[in-house]
């Protein structure tokens, strides 16, 4: 049984879409057999400004993307990587145990998308400092 939160999430879900000019973009799930998650995130000041996301899943997975994307909006870097599939699955008041796994996409695909954030910044760094050497 899904609860009314759940059920909220999954008839309204919010900040679906593609954000246009993302910082970054991550995908998670495999389209083929399942659920499917391709999160767009706009970084300012090591902080999600902007998050949006299409989802291809069953209700579960649509709201715990839903319900991940209103509670990362505005938060630092470092906490959205402390953001926990239980987090998530508690924030909807509970999810039954075989729809757990849907809370790992919408988790999965944050921490994707910001580690992918970091390596890039890394990079760059790193070729600023091979061109001033």
């Amino acid at each position: 049984m899904y609860t009314e939160k759940v059920m909220d999430h999954f008839a309204n879900p919010r900040n679906v879409g593609v954000l246009e000019n993302p910082t970054v973009i991550a995908k998670i799930g495999d389209p083929d057999c399942g659920d499917f998650l391709v999160i767009f995130l706009r970084i300012e000041n090591d902080r999600i400004a902007d998050i949006k996301y299409k989802i291809h899943g069953c209700g579960a997975a649509i709201a715990t993307s839903s319900i991940a994307s209103e509670m990362v909006k505005g938060m630092p870097l470092d906490e959205v990587l402390r953001v926990t599939d239980q987090d998530i699955a508690d924030a909807l008041d509970g999810l039954p145990e075989e729809k757990m796994h849907c809370s790992n996409l919408a988790a999965g695909a944050l921490h994707s998308a910001i580690s992918r954030y970091r390596e890039f910044l890394a990079q760059a760094a790193q070729k600023q400092a091979a061109e001033n050497a």
